[in-house]
């Protein structure tokens, strides 16, 4: 049916199949990114308490390269440790409070924000296709029955045999459209709720990382 198709409808499916294919790759991709991130901040939270001083947690940041809690805490470490070196360049009284916990807590909010940016790449493209697709095969759909019919004016036939093989083609854009879009809608939406509980976990951490460093700064 698509050999025999109108141009208009061959370059419509050939646009559908492009996004179909782009957008299961992405949802492959962001199912690898994704639990693989949800299973390292699982396992770096069971470390994070179990270790409980900040050192030793710094020194087994490399186990969890891809858990978004691991990159907020090596970003709220490394400002502690430079609000560190600052106090002792300026001879003041030691405390834990290394830098106040405003600048902590900025860190932790631009930490945040890159990494939920970093696990919601490529999800717009499926919020696209999702969207678009079956819109763009309608437009097949809707240009083939127009050809159709305008074939079926020049020739004077409307007999089932010569209606039937133009109604079928048109459809096929309509039929890939559909099967572009819904994978995607919902590839879509359950990274986007897995990646809406990443971040309420992040935000959770964030807090309970700088009451930590208030209390300490407060002893």
């Amino acid at each position: 049916m698509l050999l025999e198709a109108g141009p208009v409808v061959k370059l419509v499916v050939l646009i559908l199949i492009y996004s179909s294919v782009v957008s299961w790759a992405i949802i492959f991709y962001k199912g690898r990114v994704v639990y693989r991130a949800m299973r390292e901040s699982e396992r770096f939270l069971d470390f994070f308490w179990a270790k409980k001083r900040f050192d030793l947690i710094s020194q087994g940041l490399r186990d969890f390269p891809h858990a978004p809690l691991s990159v907020l805490f090596r970003e709220a470490y490394q400002e502690l440790i430079k609000g560190q070196k600052r106090r002792e360049g300026e001879d003041v009284a030691p405390a834990f409070d290394l830098g106040g916990s405003d600048n902590v807590a900025r860190a932790l909010r631009r930490a945040t924000t890159s990494e939920i940016q970093r696990l919601e790449k490529y999800l717009p493209f499926l919020a696209t296709t999702g969207s678009i697709a079956p819109f763009i095969g309608l437009f097949g759909t809707v240009w083939g029955i127009m050809d159709s019919f305008h074939g079926i004016g020049e020739t004077g036939s409307a007999s089932l045999a010569v209606v039937a093989p133009g109604i079928s083609e048109a459809l096929l854009a309509t039929a890939i459209g559909l099967a572009a879009a819904i994978p995607a809608v919902v590839g879509y939406n359950h990274y986007l709720a897995k990646i809406t509980n990443l971040s309420n976990q992040m935000d959770n951490f964030s807090q309970e990382l700088l009451n930590i460093v208030e209390r300490m700064g407060r002893r």
